[in-house]
């Protein structure tokens, strides 16, 4: 009697200790588990399993092996816990060898066996060890069936549906998501109305379906008969709309959520950004009780998308500052943000970032740093980059072709360029649009007209419309009008409004009145919101002094409501991007001390001999104020302040949304000659190096 007393209590001893085992496994402090497992007097074999699941299920299999081999005796309960923890860690080759050396095997150990295939894709060896298998249960069929459907073998597993003894919920279930994963709905349905019992997973599969098929109003029809919603149900009636762009149903619905789910959040961030509807994305983001990476990103990916750049940046350094761990598509986003705004400080501190987290190998990856780099005028550092991968893809070509043309350096893309043909790697539409840039960049007439003659014969790339807006462009830039109008008028496809746009820039360089107005009169056509051919077109009349047409085209302008986009610039000092719009020397915080270096440099000009241009300024007023505006023009307010901030030693480098003109050009060449700086200025066509009062472009932009 009080050895039996003994054993009881040491049971209930175990028994305790092994729900401590299980407990502190759960919670991943597998150490804390195996305290309390060596301190347990008689270990039964309860504790021993439990020990031994804790280590597998903390990703330790070694010592979860280790542990087995010592056990003083085993059950089949110990082996399957063994087959099942080689299964979870991914080690398939060992626990095929533990299955067939078991001295006993019941229906769990076969299934086990069954999933572990099925989880690593082989769905063939999966099937021909459940053909072996001397009973099966609903969990072995559901677990072979689920197998077939993730090969896309979807006829087979209709097949093996139809030969289940029984077939429950969750069989049922796997097979309607089947049907509604290959678009065959009509099959899904059929089998959902047929369901004797459905439950919430069920339901919300069928909607999954038809608004994964873009059948949305079908899916909302079911949704509203639902007997009950869970937070998974509501968020894939949110999915369907946003996925479809309709934001206004994805938006009512998530106002009607009762739980908010992170994944239904992350939607409506996207979904708001892709409507443009930043400020309500940023709404969504702020409310979040708890982000996920998702969120993050998804909130800088619209910010990004959306030309809201400082925000994006804000919001990376948030993150960073919270030590958050950022991930890839973050990375990618601010990559972008970094070429756009040329923030090269940023740039090469997300460049570290990615070298810290091992992202740099990847060959997409390191294009869009070449790009990023090119873009910040950082030509080295781009070149290092491209030098150090062997096996280049033809994106990381042309980001360095493309780099070397937008800088003005025709001779290195060309180069890069037949390097890139020696070795035999094909050239696609961006490689062309590159190479071309370049000889029109460079005044390289000729090898333009060459390369673009053997673009289809010898390199079998057919010409698009922005190839032939690079030849306009070539031409046009050349002197050469005529030739680009004939042109135009012979393309095999439609002239768009880049091709049009690339005739009136050199309409206006060469000050070609008659084509100039031909130009601007199909581009209003093309583009009736886009001021800029406007704004083209009335600054020819005003460097011609034609006042009258002016007037009546602002007229026109405002009576259409188009609206000019005011020429703003931006320099970044410090990791501190500030931006600076034409004729506003006020708003900036330092803006009476770039008033004063401003009026210096006006000094400094004047004894060197400059003389403000005056065809550049549009409106019709004398020319003292004509010099006032010149000199308020937003890149020479951004360059006063460079000289300001920026170290002696470091070059300045400026960013401007419009194209630069000329008498900024010239103002910033003889800047960079009196005051011995470094200036490079990045315009919406490409980049102006400027030192010892000469440009890289050698005055043709």
């Amino acid at each position: 009697m009080r050895l039996h007393q003994h054993r009881t209590f040491c049971s209930s001893v175990a028994f305790s200790a092994t729900s401590q085992i299980s407990r502190f496994a759960r919670l991943g402090q597998i150490e804390d588990a195996r305290k309390v497992f060596d301190q347990i007097p008689h270990k039964c074999i309860v504790s021993w399993n439990s020990i031994i699941a804790g280590y597998f299920q903390n990703n330790l299999p070694n010592e979860a092996e280790a542990l087995f081999d010592r056990m003083p005796e085993r059950n089949t309960v110990s082996w399957n816990g063994l087959l099942s923890g080689y299964v979870k860690n991914r080690r398939i080759k060992d626990a095929r060898m533990v299955f067939d050396k078991m001295p006993e095997r019941n229906v769990v150990t076969w299934t086990t066996m069954v999933r572990g295939y099925v989880e690593e894709g082989s769905i063939d060896v999966a099937e021909s060890l459940f053909r072996q298998m001397p009973e099966k249960n609903v969990v072995s069929w559901t677990v072979m069936l689920g197998g077939l459907i993730r090969d896309n073998r979807i006829d087979e597993a209709r097949r093996l549906f139809d030969m289940m003894p029984m077939k429950d919920i969750v069989a049922r279930t796997n097979m309607i998501a089947g049907y509604c994963q290959e678009g065959r709905l009509g099959e899904a349905r059929e089998l959902f109305d047929e369901m004797p019992r459905r439950n919430v997973i069920s339901w919300t599969t069928m909607i999954t379906g038809y608004c994964c098929n873009g059948q949305v109003d079908i899916a909302r029809k079911l949704f509203e008969v639902m007997p009950e919603k869970n937070e998974v149900s509501w968020t894939a009636m949110l999915m369907g709309y946003t996925r479809c762009g309709r934001i206004e149903e994805a938006s009512e619905i998530f106002d009607a959520m009762p739980v908010k789910s992170v994944a239904s959040c992350n939607a409506m961030i996207l979904g708001f950004g892709h409507n443009g509807e930043v400020h309500k994305a940023k709404t969504v983001f702020d409310r979040m009780r708890e982000k996920d990476d998702g969120s993050w990103s998804a909130m800088i990916k619209v910010y990004e998308r959306k030309g809201y750049e400082l925000e994006a940046l804000h919001l990376f350094s948030l993150m960073q500052r919270q030590g958050l761990r950022i991930n890839y598509p973050s990375l990618i986003s601010i990559l972008s943000v970094c070429a756009s705004l040329a923030s090269l400080d940023h740039g090469r501190q997300v460049h570290a970032q990615l070298v810290k987290w091992q992202f740099d190998s990847d060959v997409y990856v390191a294009s869009v740093l070449i790009t990023t780099y090119m873009k910040c005028g950082d030509l080295v550092k781009a070149r290092l980059l491209f030098e150090r991968f062997s096996s280049k893809d033809i994106v990381m070509w042309n980001s360095i072709i493309t780099g070397y043309s937008q800088h003005g350096l025709g001779e290195e893309a060309l180069r890069v360029f037949y390097e890139m043909m020696s070795l035999g790697i094909g050239a696609d539409n961006v490689t062309f649009v590159g190479v071309l840039s370049a000889c029109s960049y460079t005044g390289k007439v000729e090898e333009g007209l060459k390369i673009f003659e053997l673009m289809k014969s010898k390199y079998l790339v057919e010409p698009r419309t922005e190839h032939y807006a690079c030849m306009v462009d070539l031409l046009g830039r050349a002197g050469r009008l005529t030739e680009a109008m004939k042109l135009v008028n012979v393309m095999p496809v439609e002239a768009d409004a880049v091709v049009w746009g690339s005739l009136l820039g050199a309409c206006r360089t060469h000050m070609n009145m008659d084509l100039a107005e031909i130009a601007a009169k199909k581009l209003s056509q093309l583009e009736p919101e886009n001021a800029g051919p406007k704004i083209l077109l009335s600054n020819l009349y005003a460097s011609k002094g034609k006042w009258a047409e002016v007037a009546s085209l602002r007229k026109d302008m405002r009576s259409r409501n188009v609206i000019k986009s005011p020429g703003c610039s931006w320099i970044e000092v410090e990791k501190k991007v500030h931006m600076f719009t034409g004729g506003d020397s006020t708003s900036h915080p330092e803006h009476i001390m770039i008033s004063k270096k401003l009026e210096e440099l006006g000094r400094l000009l004047k004894e060197a001999g400059y003389c403000p241009d005056g065809t550049f300024v549009t409106h019709d007023i004398d020319e003292e104020e004509k010099a006032q505006s010149l000199r308020h023009h937003s890149e020479k307010l951004a360059v006063a302040y460079g000289l300001l901030t920026v170290p002696v030693g470091m070059p300045l480098r400026v960013m401007k949304n419009l194209r630069v003109c000329g008498d900024c050009h010239s103002a910033i060449k003889l800047i960079s000659k009196i005051t011995k700086r470094e200036i490079i200025v990045r315009d919406a066509n490409r980049f102006h190096h400027f030192k010892d009062g000469l440009c890289s472009c050698n005055d043709y932009w």
